[in-house]
């Protein structure tokens, strides 16, 4: 009659030899064997503090070295950290303008007054992209967006009438 220490826990119980050959027989009970397939770490989620478990493949893969008790939390930390100026893709807020433009015109395009938002690009009638005041921004449709910048005319009466 082989009696065998639980690996987890440590209580001692019977276990049938053909059992012990053929490799069972490692834990006294489904609680204990679930319990060892759990080799991760318990941490602190980063943002609020809750206590949240991370396996080892998880522990492994993570960039940061932090860890989250849910994407709300993992959300709020990255948009404090990697938002605005932080951002890797910051270019000084050049291609901010097509908001301020969103937020103070209608999205329409000037010529042809098409109001599909798929395809309305930013035009600066001035040409620089940097000159990002609203007096040099209209809203133009791609193909009319092409024919402002292929047809000089047509440029020149987009500055005059839309100032």
């Amino acid at each position: 009659m082989p009696n065998v220490n639980c690996r987890v826990c440590g209580n001692t119980f019977y276990v049938k030899p053909y059992f012990i050959k053929i490799g069972w027989g490692k834990y006294c009970s489904s609680t204990c064997r679930v319990k060892s397939q759990f080799n991760g770490k318990e941490f602190k989620c980063d943002r609020c503090g809750k206590s949240v478990y991370r396996a080892a493949a998880q522990i492994k893969h993570s960039q940061s070295g932090k860890y989250f008790c849910s994407k709300k939390c993992q959300t709020i930390w990255r948009n404090k950290y990697f938002s605005g100026k932080k951002h890797a893709n910051w270019l000084d807020g050049n291609c901010a303008y097509r908001n301020v433009l969103k937020g103070s015109l209608r999205p329409k395009c000037a010529l042809c007054n098409t109001t599909d938002e798929r395809v309305l690009a930013v035009h600066h009638k001035d040409h620089n992209r940097h000159n990002n005041e609203l007096s040099n921004l209209i809203w133009l449709c791609y193909n009319c967006h092409h024919l402002c910048h292929s047809d000089k005319i047509l440029d020149e009466r987009i500055k005059n009438t839309f100032n």
